[in-house]
């Protein structure tokens, strides 16, 4: 609970992110911790069903940093999110919402489909990644030719991990 506490600046909750309604976080939820990302989206070349190429997402690849900046945890494939305190969710997107900068990756809330570790991540169940700033693909450059071949996308977005608020004794 000492990385929630530092990474939220206090024992108190976090105040709910002002967000599009289709990515809210559930009413029966409350944050419990809020930590800024910077990295890549990484993408691969490849074909589509449609047999056209394009950039698929890979990966993403980011820091998680508390409100003082200081590393708390990684950002990786899965996707998954693992804090230096040794807790570790992992999801799956469940819904999205443009972004306000239009050059840049939508904003989610994701559905955490599993747990590790005990930790300020423990009892997670719903993440939303907002005020995103970059991430896209590039905008053409993956053909027959370029298969296979990688490109990372620098981001930046916040992230706010929510828990159930009946337990715990929260309120």
């Amino acid at each position: 609970m000492v990385i929630a506490m530092g990474i939220c600046g206090s024992t108190q909750s976090v105040p709910r992110p002002d967000v599009p309604d289709a990515i809210k976080g559930p009413a029966n939820e409350q944050v419990v911790l809020q930590v800024h990302a910077t990295g890549s989206q990484i993408y691969v070349c490849k074909a589509g069903a449609d047999g056209k190429f394009a950039w698929a997402l890979k990966a993403p690849d980011a820091e998680l940093h508390d409100s003082q900046g200081a590393v708390v945890g990684h950002h990786y494939a899965g996707p998954a999110w693992k804090l230096t305190d040794g807790s570790e969710v992992t999801g799956k997107a469940a819904a999205h919402a443009d972004s306000l900068d239009a050059d840049s990756i939508p904003w989610l809330l994701v559905s955490v489909t599993g747990h590790s570790g005990d930790g300020a991540l423990s009892r997670v169940t719903s993440i939303q990644r907002i005020h995103t700033k970059g991430g896209q693909p590039p905008p053409g450059g993956c053909d027959e030719s370029k298969q296979g071949s990688e490109v990372k996308s620098n981001y930046a977005a916040d992230y706010y991990f929510f828990a159930p608020t009946s337990s715990g004794g929260s309120r």
